[in-house]
């Protein structure tokens, strides 16, 4: 379990196939504090360490990548030099700073717009049908694994739903956001309330 705080970013320096995908990432953190076998969210996907190394402050780890989990997830992000929002798992007695993250993507979204207002970028974010039901103003989602709160939506004829966020300079700097550009892949994992809320109400229909 996760909350959306993105703690460090890392960057994709390995890629290898072993059968499923062998993705070593460094990061600025101490190896003493990766375990092996723990959990990191890598923009939101939760994924398990299997190797570790290097120093404080120039650390590194590795993670297999299953094909089932590269055709759910943005496109290109499994390559190196691709830079990634980590987060560690959440541990009993954290501070819940953001909303309550599985790490489980639900959905590809695409960058449809981004906009500077204010010192501030206004992000707009196109995605399915799927998860257009769980999208809700004022409410959580998760973006490449950082948590933010919808602005408001528009649902577009299709099915499709157009959502937009705010990111403020603090955590375009922190995180990958401040990177994004109009047509690029984002990792959305929906609000885990909504879901069982969405579930209740179809037993009740």
């Amino acid at each position: 379990m996760f909350t959306g705080i993105v703690t460090a970013i890392g960057t994709i320096t390995n890629v290898e196939d072993r059968g499923d995908t062998r993705v070593v990432v460094a990061c600025p953190w101490d190896p003493a504090g990766i375990d092996i076998g723990a959990s990191i969210a890598c923009s939101g996907v939760c994924l398990t360490v299997v190797e570790k190394g290097g120093k404080q402050g120039d650390a590194w780890f590795a993670v297999d990548v299953s094909g089932e989990t590269v055709a759910r997830t943005a496109q290109d992000q499994w390559r190196a030099d691709r830079r990634l929002n980590l987060e560690p798992a959440l541990r009993l007695g954290d501070e819940l700073g953001g909303h309550l993250v599985t790490g489980h993507v639900d959905s590809v979204g695409r960058v449809a717009l981004v906009e500077d207002i204010g010192g501030s970028t206004r992000l707009e974010i196109l995605a399915g049908p799927d998860i257009a039901p769980f999208v809700a103003e004022k409410g959580s989602i998760t973006v490449d694994g950082v948590s933010l709160t919808v602005n408001d939506i528009e649902d577009e004829a299709n099915g499709d739903v157009r959502f937009a966020l705010n990111i403020i300079p603090h955590t375009g700097e922190v995180t990958t956001l401040g990177d994004l550009s109009e047509g690029d892949a984002v990792n959305l994992e929906i609000d885990v309330l909504a879901r069982y809320l969405k579930r209740m109400q179809s037993l009740a229909g």
